[in-house]
């Protein structure tokens, strides 16, 4: 390995390092220990371990073909130093400005999505419910008023037929209304012995079905 290759290699692991430094910060930043169950977070921890793994390696195979060397090392210790003792605080308070950035510009978003769409679908919806009860409602009112109309024209045709009756009735021999009277008692008690018969018929069915 040429002197250029192990400078270029040490510079690299120096930044690696700094990387390292960083991720670790925002991994622990948004991770938030203590509100997650131990499994998960032994898991999450085991694949941002095995990520950072990864780019070192990748970044390594990039400089120098992977080759390992003592040196390497110590090159991520003082890259990892170097941002625990220089940049640190700066990133700490950028990543937290881009946090507040990000929340805000998702907030604004999440307002301007309810107020230009969400809001005008649910005033359309609204307008169109409005309008459909309306129409039921009107429907509906000119459907009774149309029935009562026939009705009241109905009744008011049949009304000579009704006086003509109730003289008719008038007129007849009280021998004839005697028997008329008798047959429609008769023709009523028929009917109620049906109507008795069906509801004693499906009593014993439902009895019949509940033994089974």
């Amino acid at each position: 390995m040429s002197l250029t290759t192990q400078l270029y290699t040490m510079l690299a692991m120096i930044g690696v390092g700094t990387y390292l430094g960083a991720a670790i910060d925002t991994y622990g930043r948004f991770m938030k220990r203590d509100k997650r169950a131990r499994w998960i977070v032994f898991l999450h921890d085991l694949l941002f371990w095995l990520l950072q793994g990864l780019v070192t390696f990748y970044v390594l195979l990039l400089v120098n073909e992977g080759e390992l060397r003592f040196y390497i090392l110590i090159a991520l210790v003082c890259g990892y130093a170097a941002y625990q003792s220089l940049f640190r605080y700066l990133y700490l308070s950028l990543l937290e400005s881009l946090i507040r950035l990000s929340i805000s510009v998702y907030r604004f978003m999440e307002k301007l999505v309810k107020m230009l769409i969400v809001k005008p679908i649910q005033l359309l919806v609204q307008a169109i419910i409005f309008i459909l009860v309306g129409l039921f409602k009107a429907v509906y009112s000119l459907g009774r008023f149309l029935l009562l109309l026939v009705w009241k024209i109905i009744k008011l045709c049949t009304l000579p037929f009704k006086w003509l009756g109730m003289l008719g009735w008038k007129l007849l021999p009280k021998a004839w209304k005697k028997y008329l009277q008798s047959l429609f008692k008769k023709f009523a008690g028929f009917f109620s012995l049906v109507k008795n018969r069906k509801h004693s018929i499906m009593n014993r069915v439902r009895n019949f079905w509940k033994k089974r």
